[in-house]
């Protein structure tokens, strides 16, 4: 009589081998659960890891991790893969401070093969792999797992083109989460498959094209308004054709939720010599009906009550990703040429409403930085007012179009970078910590940050005037519940704000305002003396307050929710050297040059010493040298 838990029975994936297919499904069952009930405690990717339990669980029946290399491609539906390979102990501290990356991580377990976080790198990873594979010698397999939204970024295809032309052994993985396929379509696939494989396409096309050319008059029409429904017709009943005329191998469309179907494919895959595309189609939240019907809503979700699936409502105040929202569809309505472009984020970027209302002047590119920067400026050199957003982590993917393309052509774009500074759960690969560093250095990029929402919106407001590229960027999270006016108003371009008359000058930039005004009203009845400075800009900076201060010897801290090396507090230091005033106390807080693990937003600014506590500690320590 077998134990009533297969889970508690599998140490590594070596022990997935002698199950039966009831058995497999019955796992698949139990690690559903599990994966339920963790991320209903913790938050979490919770409708990608349900979608792919049986996809994961073919995988490690039919490959040999470690040795067979499994690279998961953006890396948020590794979960299950986690669970199967020795890690279902620490599942339950997923996302949390210590504990399990939601992420695959190469620090974590032998299985993790490439740290991922963003997507589209997978295929580019695999084709290293199997050439450093090849060229030693060796014996193993390569597996790169991509979901259709990830090949919507144009580095997975620049992977395709060399794949294609080398033709390693790789076995690619397209997990096709958006195509609905019921299970009597299976051997329909493979006849298409076939047909694919087999060019008898070319040929039906071919013969038809001949015929049509036959008849009198009606007959190239005929011809020409076929090829739009032909191209409908290749998409739709042969999605294995392109593949094929890049050199890899199609197989599929493979029922995603089927173990037997899925381990046959993989099983023909794995003994190919070349490279080969696997198409499985999947349902995103897969057993569990709530995120079936919402998968979007619970893609990240907050912890939620399984039962209902009603997530923890929390915190009242909006967000400043909806102020943003709010604040562009308000500027839209009397400037019909403004016009919002993000990167498959329209709702956490807060542009959902906006896209409902302004379809025609909402534009989603997918996962595609690149073309999203350089598709802006073109808008913007033909007269209209694009606002790019995009995720801070994200953003920095399109550095060369931001310099080359926009900085020193000095085209007006706006981009609003969402999750700007410490981002909560997700670890390294989602930090928008890096992008002080990478704007402020750009010529004619203006770089500006709020200390609240009120703020926010008087920014983006102003921006559209300024006339050069502007960097706006603002936290992940809830705003301070601060009163909004009515009505906008213009910041100057550059100009900071006295918020507290002091000594000595604490310079705040974006969300550490109000940290610092905290940490001033302490060191006061300390008998430290601080200005506090709302900094607004860090490129360009108000020079004119920091240099009142800095000429009559006054100490200059800064602080900042990012980087410090290059990044705000590295403008202030390098200003005051071009004025040649190096003998006053100085000191930059901020984030140092290191990883560092997935926590809240709370434990990180401790750890760092960014929170009111830890910044009187810092600025204490300065008088004290």
């Amino acid at each position: 009589m077998e134990n009533k838990s297969i889970l508690d029975r599998i140490k590594g994936p070596q022990d997935l081998k002698n199950l039966s297919y009831k058995q497999l499904y019955n796992l698949a069952g139990e690690i559903r659960d599990l994966i339920i009930r963790v991320v209903s405690k913790n938050g979490g990717h919770l409708s990608p890891n349900l979608g792919v339990v049986e996809l994961t669980l073919a995988l490690n029946y039919v490959f040999d991790s470690p040795k067979d290399k499994i690279i998961w491609d953006v890396g948020h539906q590794c979960y299950t893969h986690k669970i199967l390979t020795g890690r279902k102990d620490g599942f339950y501290k997923l996302r949390k401070m210590g504990g399990l990356s939601g992420f695959p991580v190469r620090d974590e377990s032998e299985h993790d093969i490439f740290n991922t976080g963003h997507a589209s790198t997978a295929l580019s990873a695999a084709m290293g792999m199997a050439v450093a594979r090849d060229k030693k010698n060796q014996n193993h397999n390569i597996i790169a797992v991509v979901g259709d939204g990830g090949m919507t970024g144009g580095m997975a295809w620049e992977a395709l083109n060399q794949i294609g032309h080398h033709r390693e052994k790789i076995v690619i993985v397209l997990n096709y989460n958006e195509m609905s396929i019921s299970l009597n379509v299976g051997a329909l696939s493979k006849y298409l498959t076939y047909l694919v494989s087999g060019q008898h396409y070319l040929r039906m096309k071919d013969h038809a094209k001949t015929f049509l050319k036959t008849i009198p008059v009606v007959g190239w029409p005929l011809i020409k308004a076929g090829r739009a429904f032909e191209e409908a017709i290749k998409k739709t009943f042969f999605p294995g054709l392109l593949f094929e005329e890049l050199g890899i191998r199609y197989i599929g469309a493979v029922e995603g939720h089927s173990l037997k179907s899925l381990i046959e494919a993989f099983e023909e895959a794995k003994y190919y010599d070349g490279p080969v595309v696997v198409l499985c189609a999947t349902k995103k939240g897969k057993g569990y009906l709530p995120a079936q019907n919402e998968p979007s809503r619970f893609h990240s979700a907050r912890p939620f009550d399984i039962k209902t699936g009603k997530m923890e409502s929390g915190d009242p105040r909006p967000t400043f990703s909806s102020v943003f929202g709010k604040t562009i569809e308000k500027l839209a309505e009397k400037d019909r040429y403004i016009v919002a472009v993000t990167a498959a984020m329209p709702g956490g970027k807060g542009l959902k409403d906006f896209a409902e209302r302004f379809p025609d002047r909402f534009f989603d590119v997918g996962i595609a930085e690149q073309h999203a920067v350089d598709f802006s400026a073109a808008l913007a050199l033909s007269g209209f007012k694009p606002v790019v957003a995009i995720y801070s982590t994200f953003l920095q993917r399109a550095y060369d179009q931001l310099y080359h393309d926009v900085s020193l052509m000095d085209i007006p774009i706006i981009f609003a970078l969402d999750r700007a500074g410490i981002v909560p759960d997700d670890g390294p690969t989602h930090q928008g910590i890096n992008d002080i560093v990478y704007f402020r250095h750009l010529p004619n990029m203006i770089v500006m940050a709020p200390k609240d929402e009120n703020e926010l919106q008087h920014m983006l407001s102003s921006a559209f005037s300024y006339g050069h590229p502007v960097a706006l960027r603002f936290p992940k999270g809830k705003a301070f519940g601060v009163p909004m006016d009515k009505d906008f108003k213009d910041i100057p371009v550059g100009k900071g704000e006295l918020l507290k008359e002091g000594k000595d000058l604490l310079i705040a930039y974006g969300q550490m305002v109000h940290p610092c005004l905290e940490a001033a009203d302490k060191l006061e009845r300390k008998g430290i003396s601080l200005a506090v400075m709302n900094a607004r800009y860090a490129s360009p900076l108000d020079e004119e307050m920091i240099l009142g201060f800095a000429e009559r010897g006054s100490a200059v801290i800064t602080a900042e929710e990012g980087v410090v090396a290059g990044g705000f507090g590295s403008a202030v230091r390098e200003f005051l050297d071009t004025m040649n005033i190096f003998n006053i106390k100085f000191k930059r807080i901020g984030i140092p040059k290191k990883i560092y693990p997935a926590g809240k937003v709370e434990q990180i600014k401790k750890m760092f010493g960014l929170d009111p506590d830890g910044i009187v500690g810092h600025i204490e320590s300065l008088y004290k040298s």
